[in-house]
């Protein structure tokens, strides 16, 4: 995934996957639930940053949450990210190709008292047929290579009231970025329940790489904040939202915007609305 990815809610994954990460409440379940889900988005933004190149995605999932308070899950999403990054122009006229995000979740949340609750858990990003570790760019004339585009992070959350505060650190190199094992993200975020099926959630992030060759694949930029505000409405069972999103990214590095070889100018950490439909199961 390019850096730029609780509820799991398909429609907005940009604002409520960096919530509380896959739970449904801060609290175990009263009884053990399956559930299912499908939705579509305008664009596909994780962490504030475009995985579609500002495009439409599929997105689909599974969630199982005991009632001891174990949860195990599986979310997937159409990406475009992964072919975009190769440079196929002037680089031995390589390609790549990983159409697909597949992530594999699980862990443990309870509650402290009525108020207060927690999310501990790990999460594995996989992108089947993914060939990222065999593309080698070149940014003003000097090479770069890439590892394995599949990610593992582990995460903590806090949740006190309608605040969550929680905190992500990758044990491997994140999203194929060679030396950027240990990168952090944290976020807080407050949600509000408008009653009649009404919600939103207003959120801010900080996503902070160890990178060894930032200069030249990030263009500088080591971290950013993202920025975002949902509203949604449940017509039973079936969601409709929209969500506004900036980032500071054209403000760090090298002041320019982020883009990727294969989308152009196109700059994947713009500000945009999103607005997405999902169908829970």
């Amino acid at each position: 995934m390019k850096l730029k990815k609780s509820v799991v809610a398909l429609f907005v994954m940009t604002t409520w996957a960096s919530v509380t990460v896959f739970a449904q409440s801060t609290t175990a379940e009263s009884e053990s639930t399956l559930t299912y889900n499908v939705g579509l988005v305008s664009d596909y933004r994780y962490r504030g940053i475009s995985q579609t190149g500002r495009k439409a995605a599929l997105q689909f999932g599974e969630d199982y949450a005991d009632k001891s308070g174990f949860y195990v899950g599986n979310w997937n999403s159409t990406i475009e990210w992964i072919k975009d990054t190769a440079d196929t122009s002037t680089v031995s006229n390589q390609s790549a190709k990983g159409p697909l995000e597949m992530d594999f979740y699980g862990g443990y949340k309870s509650s402290i008292t009525e108020l207060i609750g927690y999310d501990v858990g790990l999460l594995e990003y996989y992108y089947p047929s993914s060939n990222l570790s065999g593309v080698t760019n070149k940014y003003n004339g000097v090479s770069a290579g890439f590892s394995n585009a599949s990610s593992t992070e582990i995460y903590g959350a806090v949740s006190a009231g309608a605040f969550t505060l929680k905190f992500s650190d990758s044990i491997t190199n994140l999203f194929g970025y060679i030396g950027t094992k240990n990168s952090r993200y944290v976020d807080i975020s407050y949600s509000l329940d408008l009653s009649d099926g009404w919600s939103s959630i207003i959120h801010y992030g900080n996503q902070s790489m160890k990178a060894s060759n930032a200069a030249q694949v990030t263009s500088g930029v080591t971290d950013y904040n993202d920025f975002s505000a949902s509203i949604a409405k449940d017509f039973g069972g079936v969601v409709v939202s929209g969500t506004v999103i900036a980032t500071d990214w054209s403000k760090r590095g090298s002041h320019i915007n982020d883009t990727l070889f294969g989308s152009g100018t196109t700059n994947i950490a713009g500000d945009t609305v999103v607005l997405g439909i999902k169908k829970n199961f």
